[in-house]
């Protein structure tokens, strides 16, 4: 069984921490910094105990998850991997990457992470052992990442039940600017920019409502994302001043059929967004053979990411004399395994299929 420690068990780590216990999974150490709080997060089944120090908790772990805003996470992070042991591992779960795997990700370590989950509320209160079940879960190596380290971090999210899915920091960064940061950005510039509006209609219209859903959400938490993620979503309002420009020129030329024809295209693009996450069929396995050296499951996960595979599980399988090693990859569907096959052969490995599940 893992020693699992979660440092800062609220809604994100509790929830970690249930699941991780539910599943028979880990033996869980949490970390809180109100120490008040640690007789709850025990009594509501987040942890077997808490420790008193981030030092203490670390101590016999093989993996730790730091669970901080991302404002502290560099700080919380590197106290982790000061306090770890050789072979243990510590990730995170913020939802900017590039400034802390910039910082910390020369160790290897350090895998950084961001799952796709979460609820309204906050507090380990709220915390439940299905959050995680289904949710796509990222995680950023770099080439001098140990795979071995790596293959226990995608195996606990896999085991809590989520989707390890691998990517480059960067690329994270701007694809998270794109799809959650800038509706933030326009949701808050419709709140203020709607406000005369309502004046006079002495109500607030349905798309307004909808659009401005988020508007002004927790200003300390949203504070520190805009500015770890400051160039990336500076980047994308430029891309959305642009096609705001061209729609202007558009509208203002009054032609119903061109502005028709824009409206129906921008439909397809939204039914094209709903369809991302339809079910992609049955699994395929591919064995890779692999020397063993630094970075390379990264390679391959971070190569089949971009490529834009679906890893629904993988697993690293090393030689007894450790010179080499077969990783075993999961992928949905033919068309999945087609591409996984080219990518594979393009990183010149040598692989062989292994049936479906």
């Amino acid at each position: 069984m893992l020693r699992l420690a979660i440092l800062g068990v609220g809604l994100i780590g509790g929830s970690i921490g249930m699941a991780a216990r539910e599943r028979g999974l880990a033996d869980v150490t949490g970390f809180v910094r109100n120490p008040d709080r640690a007789g709850e997060c025990v009594g509501l089944g987040a942890a077997d105990r808490m420790a008193g120090s981030i030092e203490d908790a670390v101590a016999e772990a093989d993996i730790v998850v730091c669970c901080a805003s991302v404002g502290s996470m560099v700080e919380m992070a590197r106290a982790a991997l000061d306090a770890a042991g050789p072979d243990c591992v510590v990730t995170d779960v913020g939802s900017t990457k590039q400034e802390l795997v910039s910082a910390l990700g020369s160790d290897q370590r350090f895998v950084g992470g961001h799952p796709l989950a979460g609820a309204e509320t906050a507090g380990v209160a709220n915390a439940r052992s299905d959050l995680y079940e289904g949710a796509r879960w990222y995680l950023t190596p770099t080439e001098g990442t140990s795979g071995v380290l790596y293959d226990r971090v995608q195996k606990l999210i896999k085991g809590i039940g989520a989707r390890p899915v691998a990517i480059a920091a960067a690329e994270h960064d701007q694809a998270m600017a794109v799809v959650s940061h800038l509706p933030h950005v326009f949701a808050n510039q419709l709140a203020v920019q709607g406000r005369s509006g309502t004046d006079r209609l002495g109500a607030l219209a349905p798309s307004l409502r909808d659009a401005t859903r988020v508007a002004g959400s927790n200003p300390a938490i949203w504070g520190e994302i805009f500015s770890t993620n400051h160039e990336a979503v500076v980047a994308a309002i430029d891309d959305a001043i642009d096609g705001l420009s061209k729609a202007r020129d558009l509208i203002s030329s009054a032609d119903a059929e061109r502005i028709g024809a824009w409206q129906e295209v921008a439909a397809g693009e939204r039914a094209a967004l709903s369809g991302i996450e339809s079910d992609a069929g049955a699994t395929r396995q591919l064995r890779v053979l692999v020397p063993n050296r630094p970075g390379v499951l990264a390679e391959l996960a971070l190569a089949l990411g971009k490529a834009g595979v679906n890893i629904t599980d993988m697993s690293l399988e090393p030689t007894p004399d450790m010179s080499s090693g077969a990783i075993s990859v999961w992928v949905a569907g033919e068309e999945d395994a087609a591409k996984a096959a080219e990518c594979i052969d393009g990183l010149g490995h040598s692989f062989s299929p292994a049936g479906g599940d």
